[in-house]
């Protein structure tokens, strides 16, 4: 492990960009960039279009660490080039910002009120190349719709088994169980999980470190004790389909917790802006989270 990158985010002011779309979720990104499906007709045309969005926003002179303490890329991102250099290490030793991998292959349909990740039989083969490229930590996602608390339960213990398997080897996990903000039922799906992390948090022993992801909850400071748990690096939250604006206000209310924002960050920002209209699009989102994380 990374010593530097571990401090950086365990007291490190900034927050966390999100750049992790996958297949599901990149014709939607890039959408909202300017680009229609009409552009690309196939994945690999998609995936060019997507990594060249990317690299705009990496490459922008305001996308630096004074703000930014790490990025969580996709497995493809990780793979591919930045100015001739691979990604997470144009990411660490360029703009000394810490690298993170997303390693879940998507969703399973819901089940007691939650969708859990779909099998990773590839696991182990992405782990080591994770290594293999100098990723620090990995992010896995799994969303709960409803306070069913077998549901709830299983989506913890989901998180918590592959958490051990990245930690087995010297990589950082980010435990994210979304919480879907459409629920009727969200406070009390808050509720439940943040009784099944604090035992799943106790239940690590001393030499293991995780972060969490979270939807940014109903109730002020609610992850509190998740924030000031031993086992607990980092909590960042997720946007989770709020607007900025929205985002940014809730995540001022809550002591402790730093962004990992994905569309709240890149809203705004076109194709078809010229270089310094997309830099100043692009600061304005980064100065509002930045200020919102650092509270």
């Amino acid at each position: 492990m990374n010593i530097e990158q571990f401090e950086r985010m365990r007291v490190g002011k900034g927050f966390v960009a999100a750049l992790d779309q996958s297949g599901g979720s990149t014709p939607k990104a890039l959408h909202l960039y300017g680009i229609d499906e009409s552009q690309y007709s196939t994945e690999e045309q998609m995936f060019d279009l997507v990594h060249r969005m990317r690299t705009r926003i990496i490459t922008s002179p305001v996308f630096n660490s004074e703000r930014i303490l790490a990025a969580i890329l996709f497995e493809m991102t990780m793979e591919r080039l930045i100015e001739g250099i691979p990604t997470a290490e144009y990411l660490w030793h360029r703009k000394g910002i810490v690298p993170f991998l997303k390693i879940d292959n998507g969703l399973q349909p819901a089940i007691n009120g939650a969708s859990l990740m779909k099998p990773i039989p590839e696991l182990t083969t992405r782990l080591k190349k994770a290594v293999g490229y100098g990723i620090f930590g990995t992010k896995a996602r799994s969303v709960i719709h409803e306070s069913n608390a077998a549901g709830i339960s299983a989506c913890v213990e989901q998180q918590f088994e592959i958490a051990h398997r990245v930690s087995a080897v010297d990589l950082i996990p980010i435990i994210e169980p979304e919480v879907d903000i459409k629920s009727p039922e969200k406070n009390w799906i808050e509720h439940i999980l943040k009784r099944e992390l604090l035992e799943a948090l106790d239940s690590l022993d001393s030499s293991q470190s995780v972060m969490l992801k979270l939807t940014l909850p109903d109730e002020k400071n609610y992850y509190a004790e998740l924030v000031r748990h031993p086992r607990v690096v980092r909590v960042v939250a997720l946007s989770g389909g709020y607007t900025q604006v929205h985002a940014d206000e809730l995540l001022a209310q809550n002591e402790g917790l730093i962004a990992s924002f994905s569309r709240a960050l890149t809203e705004g920002l076109k194709q078809q802006q010229s270089e310094s209209e997309f830099d100043n699009a692009l600061d304005r989102s980064i100065k509002q989270i930045y200020t919102a994380s650092v509270k």
